[in-house]
């Protein structure tokens, strides 16, 4: 694991990186991973939409005082790809929070690279992105998170059960969800994890 860990921070993209990419895919037409018409569609809605979410969401200042307390060096690294539609709703808010605090430094993988470490953070048996996994100096790990927040979580659960699976009407519906949110749910549950981040942070010192 601690290979696996390493291997990825040392390789993984900023996110202005990330970004250069994304636009690059966009611009050629052409998604990562397996090339469907689906994901390249996709790919060329999350970029938008991430690109709206850096122009337009900022934290509180009481959340960014919160994300400042964090008083040890971290890595958030994050597993994801340009086709996820979570992703593209949660990276722009990791960056923002990466901004805020001096001592996160933000690193992103593609999860069809990284296979190996993908497996070791599965969501109920299931590759799911964006799975942001938060490391102290040392590599070892903090506290993960991931896909998405426990509201949208329930959502696909629960459409999951009346329909049997997820379809472009209910990414449409989750998208208006997020949207209504503006990331206050992810928010919400990342500073409920830093009392747990910083007393692991503590005893690695």
């Amino acid at each position: 694991m601690e290979k696996l860990i390493t291997e990825a921070v040392k390789a993984g993209m900023t996110y202005a990186e990330y970004n250069s990419l994304f636009k690059r895919l966009v611009e050629a037409g052409r998604t990562t991973g397996e090339s469907t018409t689906e994901k390249i569609t996709y790919t060329k809605l999350n970029f938008s939409r991430s690109k709206r979410l850096d122009k337009t969401f900022f934290l509180t200042d009481i959340q960014a005082k919160q994300f400042r307390s964090l008083t040890q060096k971290q890595t958030w690294l994050v597993i994801t790809e340009p086709w996820c539609g979570d992703g593209a709703q949660t990276l722009p808010l990791l960056h923002r929070i990466a901004e805020t605090s001096p001592h996160i430094d933000l690193k992103i993988v593609l999860r069809d690279d990284y296979l190996d470490l993908m497996d070791a953070f599965l969501t109920n048996g299931s590759r799911s992105i964006p799975k942001l996994i938060i490391l102290d100096e040392h590599m070892e790990v903090l506290g993960d998170w991931g896909p998405r927040s426990n509201a949208a979580t329930q959502m696909v659960t629960d459409y999951k059960t009346t329909h049997g699976k997820i379809d472009a009407a209910f990414k449409e519906e989750l998208q208006r969800w997020y949207n209504q949110d503006r990331g206050q749910a992810i928010i919400k549950e990342l500073l409920a994890l830093i009392p747990v981040i910083a007393k692991g942070a503590l005893k690695e010192v």
